[in-house]
């Protein structure tokens, strides 16, 4: 009868060897600033507007009150290859229209628009680019041909401790890390949340960097806002070495049917000394 009161002590220890502080987003640690709930928490001090890079993706609309105009800085086709697009399928990644009708910025910074032929818009700003493109328009142009430019949503990469790793895009020109989290599905109770390295590109090469989600301090991080490109890694904690279960669930259930084996083989030996 004594084994039975074990038997259970050890399911409890099992199944608490994962502390809340260890999963749970936006806490106030003991070693960071502390931020009470309600309280105003601003945005670091950076400068967060992106700068264009090399294999970024843009997207560029033209206006005018003249048709064919607009025509003119159109490729052909481009139409259908937008409907062929949103008609593929595909985990999400051949459904992205914008890798058919955007402009990918070369190796070079430049990209090749109809009529216009290459310009260098890489190192610019979305405001700088766009100003860039509508001025070399107005040189061929005396008619008002009004150009949009702006990039086309935010690619990032997701590896490790999430339940979708890939390549994702966000439709907006300016989201979160929690934005990331949210739209590659969160990540699994194994990954070390105050680990998680973002891969980001500079001008002429890549930093990493490390970030700690379980910290309220993130919300005031210069990382708290991904940018295009980034490449978000997560460490898994190191009970994933232990038993061959996919996840934390699998794994304690593994545990307690070799504990209950193990306990009723002990119990069947000693009943019949």
């Amino acid at each position: 009868m004594r084994i039975l009161p074990a038997f259970f002590l050890l399911l409890l220890m099992a199944s608490s060897c994962i502390s809340n502080k260890r999963i749970t987003y936006l806490q106030n640690l003991t070693d960071s600033t502390s931020y009470e709930l309600n309280e105003f928490i601003p945005f670091a001090e950076v400068d967060y507007e992106y700068i264009l890079q090399p294999y970024d993706m843009v997207e560029i609309d033209f206006a005018s009150s003249d048709e064919e105009l607009t025509k003119a800085f159109s490729f052909q086709n481009s139409g259908s290859n937008t409907n062929m697009a949103r008609s593929g399928g595909g985990g999400g990644q051949g459904s992205d229209p914008l890798y058919f009708r955007g402009y990918k910025i070369d190796q070079n910074g430049e990209v090749e628009v109809p009529k216009l032929g290459k310009t260098k818009i890489a190192g610019l700003t979305e405001e700088d680019a766009k100003n860039l493109i509508q001025n070399k328009i107005n040189e061929f142009f005396k008619e008002e041909v009004y150009v949009k430019l702006r990039i086309a949503g935010i690619r990032y990469t997701t590896l490790g401790e999430f339940n979708n790793v890939g390549v994702q895009i966000i439709y907006k020109n300016r989201a979160t890390v929690f934005d990331a989290l949210a739209n590659s599905g969160e990540t699994t109770i194994l990954g070390k949340k105050n680990k998680l390295f973002v891969v980001r590109q500079y001008d002429g090469g890549s930093k990493i960097h490390q970030i700690n989600l379980n910290d309220r301090a993130i919300l005031a991080s210069p990382f708290y806002f991904i940018q295009p490109n980034d490449i978000l890694y997560m460490e898994p904690m190191k009970i994933r070495q232990i038993g061959t279960a996919d996840n934390l669930t699998a794994s304690m259930a593994l545990f307690a049917g070799l504990l209950a084996s193990t306990l009723l083989i002990i119990n069947l030996v000693t009943q019949g000394n």
